[in-house]
């Protein structure tokens, strides 16, 4: 595994969620998340509710910059999804400090993997350990959409 990258200067991460900006959230992945375009507000906030969520925020004003959130049972399994960068501060290493921070903080559970799935930004998360599925033909997936 690598070391987590350092989160630029005048960020910080937190898992508190009374700092979540959940209308911020539900903003960015509604309008400007591939996988999210178009959900309902109340379809975020369960999914928020039921979920590990990070978020990173400017220290100086307080306001949030990027949110990721994690499915877990914190014993043998996560599922990192909604992971979001404002594009005000994209390209400051944010994203890869982000998903560094949620990865070191899953790494006591003792998790078998942690999963995700990315149209665009295998790089960032190769970066961090990822990679591909080493048996795909052993996964299956039921959609409902």
């Amino acid at each position: 595994m690598t070391d987590t990258p350092p989160l630029a200067d005048g960020y910080e991460v937190s898992t508190d969620p009374s700092r979540l900006d959940t209308a911020r959230v539900h903003q960015w992945l509604s309008t400007d998340a591939y996988w999210a375009l178009g959900r309902p507000r109340e379809k975020q906030e369960r999914a928020i509710a039921g979920s590990l969520n990070f978020g990173v925020y400017d220290t100086a004003s307080g306001e949030q910059v990027a949110y990721a959130r994690v499915i877990t049972d914190r014993a043998t399994f996560a599922w990192l999804c909604d992971v979001y960068v404002d594009r005000s501060v994209r390209g400051k290493g944010i994203g890869t400090a982000l998903v560094g921070a949620v990865r070191d903080q899953l790494r006591p559970h003792g998790l078998r993997r942690i999963l995700l799935a990315t149209h665009d930004a295998h790089g960032v998360y190769e970066k961090l350990g990822f990679g591909p599925l080493e048996r795909p033909d052993q996964w299956m997936a039921l959609s409902f959409e």
